[in-house]
């Protein structure tokens, strides 16, 4: 199986473990209910925010309500759900919010993040990224109808980015102009387009992509996330003026929030489960920790090394092997020739066990099983290989999804579980 599409078949939908709302009043949350007028100005309002509000709205009341959980929950054929925010009542005072979402967990994103919006896509926002659990911010795109005017940046696209500047944080303008009546409600930030710099527009070439992932931490790091904010800025108006005499149908609605992506583990695990409230690799190879970042206790013969990508499609696994209790011996040659037969241990069933059932004979050798190779059977053969599995094989742990034929791209297949989300509200900024 190629490497691109094992990759594709394991990414799984991220839902979000934690949510965490700032800056969020939903005391006069809206539902989605707007009345049909014939008269021509009508209509034409209507048709710029369909989601005007009437007088029955209440966030106290469940019929009536639109807490952050709508934003996550799965619809299916129902109708549209949305968390919606206050209106904009206190205009020229900025209305604005901030939604933080947390993982407590490093992940890597494989798609593009999505965010659907029932009220018009607002006129400034900007998305940001944490690597450290949200102690520290850095923003990861802007989004304005005029980026000059409200970041001093030129506006650019992604389809401008370049492999030299793809790191580059821009401003857009592609998803901040006016309501859209019927089709694209979306705001995007893409990853797919990024990818396929070095993957190619069909992202036909991935190994290319999975040899620069591997030799350049910034562009890992780029994909590279525990946390997410999404501050809003400025909301949709439609016009270039805020209508002070119906300022109720000014506010931030938004349906769903996708973001997908897989446990950071380092190429050394096959999945990722929810374990204790959090998410958590089940690490192979030896190591341990939150992301398999270091190796186990009495496992430290080599230093850590993350899986390797390279050499394509196989990899290295760079397994964490056992350190050596044992006394090194030098054979020692005398003066007849003969060698002294005291050697150094290579195995022992303590410390130096023979790994994946191998055998230890005379404390010098591991007798490995089909499928595996290296001094203490650490290493997988692949299809084609002397003793290697075949695509079919399952047996042991030889076999095309877990070590054998795809090195440390096994680790790859990291299982992501659909998470409700917990919502907290704090004040208005």
């Amino acid at each position: 199986m190629s490497v691109a599409s094992q990759d594709s078949r394991r990414d799984s939908e991220l839902r979000l473990r934690r949510v965490i709302f700032a800056g969020v009043m939903l005391t006069k949350a809206c539902r989605r209910v707007f009345v049909r007028r014939v008269g021509r100005r009508d209509a034409a309002a209507e048709k710029e925010n369909p989601y005007m509000c009437n007088n029955e709205c209440d966030a106290s009341t469940t019929e009536l309500a639109h807490p952050p959980s709508l934003m996550f929950d799965f619809e299916g054929r129902n109708p549209t759900t949305f968390w919606q925010s206050t209106s904009w009542k206190k205009y020229p005072k900025p209305l604005q919010a901030n939604i933080t979402l947390s993982w407590n967990k490093t992940i890597e994103l494989t798609d593009d993040i999505v965010l659907t919006f029932e009220s018009g896509r607002p006129e400034q926002m900007v998305l940001e990224k944490s690597l450290d659990y949200g102690r520290t911010w850095q923003p990861y795109q802007f989004y304005a109808t005029d980026c000059l005017d409200a970041f001093t940046m030129e506006p650019k696209t992604v389809h401008e980015l370049t492999q030299q500047t793809m790191l580059n944080i821009i401003c857009t303008e592609d998803y901040s102009r006016g309501y859209v009546w019927k089709y694209d409600k979306t705001v995007r930030f893409e990853i797919k387009d990024r990818f396929a710099l070095f993957a190619g527009p069909r992202l036909h070439n991935m190994a290319s992509l999975y040899g620069q992932l591997d030799t350049t931490k910034n562009l890992r790091d780029f994909f590279t996330i525990t946390d997410l904010r999404i501050k809003l800025l400025r909301p949709a108006t439609g016009t270039t003026m805020v209508d002070e005499n119906n300022l109720s149908r000014y506010f931030y609605a938004i349906s769903d929030i996708k973001v997908q992506g897989r446990c950071k583990c380092n190429l050394h695990a096959n999945s990722c489960i929810f374990n204790e409230h959090k998410l958590t690799c089940e690490c192979e190879h030896n190591t341990t920790g939150p992301d398999c970042g270091r190796c186990k206790k009495n496992y430290q013969g080599r230093a850590w090394n993350g899986g390797s990508y390279l050499p394509i499609p196989k990899g290295t696994a760079n397994i964490c092997i056992p350190n050596n209790l044992g006394p090194v011996i030098r054979p020692n040659v005398s003066s007849l020739g003969v060698a002294n037969r005291n050697q150094a241990r290579v195995c022992d069933n303590m410390m130096l066990r023979c790994q994946n059932g191998g055998v230890c004979h005379g404390n010098l050798r591991c007798q490995c099983p089909a499928g595996f190779s290296g001094l203490l059977c650490e290493k997988p053969r692949c299809a084609g290989e002397p003793g290697g599995c075949d695509e079919g094989s399952i047996s042991g742990h030889a076999n095309p999804i877990g070590h054998c034929c795809l090195g440390p791209l096994l680790s790859l297949a990291l299982l992501v579980c659909a998470l409700l989300p917990r919502a907290r509200l704090d004040a208005e900024l």
